[in-house]
């Protein structure tokens, strides 16, 4: 088992546990992913605080391990979507292959989607 793989499979026992123990089986997909969709903006903005985005105060020095864990709370809830949405790894892994490829062409001129030619 790969990596990611292993993620969603983690990721699928937790949330079939947490469905299970907070009685949470009426959820519909679509409200999960709204739930979920605003937990990964509230784990973004907690990273943002963690890296000096107000102007308007002064610095502190970054802490990375809470860099590292706000940005790990980001794929735990991502993750928990794709599962909801039927989403696996692989296929994952290859929708982000093929957009990888696509997000090149466009940076480079090569795609048939207009407005990303570097001038």
């Amino acid at each position: 088992m790969d990596k990611l793989e292993r993620i969603f499979e983690l990721q699928k026992s937790f949330d079939d546990g947490l469905i299970k123990k907070r009685g949470l089986e009426a959820i519909s997909m679509e409200e999960w992913l709204q739930k979920e969709s605003l937990a990964v903006m509230a784990e973004l903005s907690e990273l943002l605080n963690e890296v000096n985005y107000k102007w308007w105060k002064n610095p502190k020095q970054v802490d990375m391990g809470a860099v590292k864990e706000e940005l790990v709370d980001v794929l735990h809830f991502f993750v928990s979507m794709c599962i909801k949405a039927g989403l696996t790894a692989q296929e994952l892994h290859d929708l982000y292959i093929q957009k990888n490829s696509e997000n090149f062409k466009r940076q480079n001129g090569l795609s048939d989607k207009e407005g990303y030619a570097a001038e």
